[in-house]
């Protein structure tokens, strides 16, 4: 196992987190340290995702506030709370260094403000060089290291080679718009894929799984799979166990469609024409749309 950049940190440590991005490459960091942060602050997906990984005994705060003692934070970069946002504030408060992970490739400043307050961290980790380019960019007062992204590698390698027979796994993520059409986006990207499938060199009889993204509600799916034949919902717990089975791996924007790509499978992006182009830098990603 690679040596892990948690050990470079000053000591007692701290790591806040709620998004999966974030917490996901913050776990697999930690996982292969020489030791575990000394408070671990977690939200939401973050939470489950570290007792999953740790053990479901692990001891788990939620005061984002509560850095007494500690030397340093390593805080995710999440837009689905304020945890991350407010552990940020509190280290600044008590002068202490800051260490913040970007997991994908957009939206950088909105990660830093609140209601108007921004509060920047001394340090931005981001795991590739499209990701450094951009960060260099929008944060130019702020340190930005490329750390290597073993949460990326270790999920590849568990995806294993690609299967002749495989299926197509459906990364999902709510949309949050409907861009004019009166149905959810993450409706209409899965529509879109049925509707041109054969294009992209799908053959029509292979099976389609759907991943939920970790903020979907349970059940959200299950009437448009009861009305598509050969659709079903994926359960696999891990990112490559999920990858194991597909050969082709479909969503919008996910972040999981880079792990995919580094897993060797044909990657999509379903956005239909109306929609905001794929904002992934990956130019490997094919565009239904251009097809």
């Amino acid at each position: 196992m690679p040596s892990s950049p948690i050990d470079t940190l000053p000591r007692p440590l701290a790591v806040a987190m709620h998004d999966a991005g974030a917490a996901n490459m913050i776990a697999a960091w930690v996982a292969a340290a020489s030791a575990p942060p000394e408070r671990v602050i977690a939200a939401g997906p973050a939470a489950a995702i570290w007792r999953a990984r740790f053990g479901a005994d692990v001891a788990l705060s939620d005061d984002a506030d509560a850095l007494d003692g500690m030397a340093c934070l390593l805080s995710g970069t999440g837009w689905a709370s304020d945890v991350e946002h407010r552990a940020r504030v509190a280290a600044a408060q008590v002068e202490i260094h800051s260490v913040a992970v970007i997991d994908h490739w957009v939206n950088y400043a909105m990660r830093f403000e609140r209601d108007g307050a921004v509060e920047l961290p001394d340090c931005i980790w981001v795991g590739d060089d499209d990701a450094v380019a951009i960060a260099r960019v929008e944060f130019p007062t702020v340190t930005v290291e490329q750390q290597p992204n073993h949460y990326l590698a270790e999920q590849a390698h568990a995806a294993g080679p690609v299967p002749e027979d495989g299926d197509v796994l459906f990364l999902l993520e709510p949309a949050r718009s409907d861009w004019g059409k009166d149905r959810p986006g993450e409706f209409q990207a899965l529509d879109y894929l049925m509707e041109r499938r054969k294009a992209a060199g799908i053959p029509a009889n292979t099976p389609i799984r759907l991943r939920p993204h970790p903020s979907d509600p349970a059940g959200k799916f299950d009437p448009w799979i009861a009305e598509h034949p050969g659709t079903a919902l994926d359960t696999a717990r891990a990112m490559g166990s999920a990858l194991a089975q597909a050969r082709w791996v479909v969503g919008m924007n996910s972040a999981g469609l880079v792990v995919a790509l580094e897993a060797g499978r044909t990657v999509i992006s379903a956005l239909p024409p109306h929609a905001p182009p794929c904002v992934l830098p990956q130019s490997a990603i094919t565009r239904l749309c251009d097809i």
